[in-house]
């Protein structure tokens, strides 16, 4: 879930991304976010809390790499906003 369940966000394939398990993650605890044209954004936190990321660094600005073929089922984009105002911390 982009927006999770416990926050009101449906269950819904257009509230949901195919991340993989550490990415996941990282999503969910605001570290990383997707922007509303599906590019990776990974915080500055990870350097400032952890002394760590390089590896996230290098996903920063680039596309998702698997996306929904079909429009109708393309991440909204208002969930993805809710991601970003109140889950992601730059």
């Amino acid at each position: 879930h982009i927006k999770p369940y416990a926050e009101s966000g449906p269950h819904d394939v257009r509230n949901g991304l195919l991340l993989r398990a550490d990415l996941h993650i990282l999503f969910d605890r605001g570290y990383m976010t997707v922007t509303r044209d599906h590019r990776v954004e990974a915080s500055r936190r990870l350097k400032e809390e952890f002394d760590n990321g390089e590896e996230y660094y290098r996903m920063h600005g680039k596309r998702l790499q698997v996306l929904p073929r079909r429009e109708e089922e393309m991440p909204a984009p208002e969930v993805i906003e809710w991601h970003n105002e109140h889950v992601y911390v730059s």
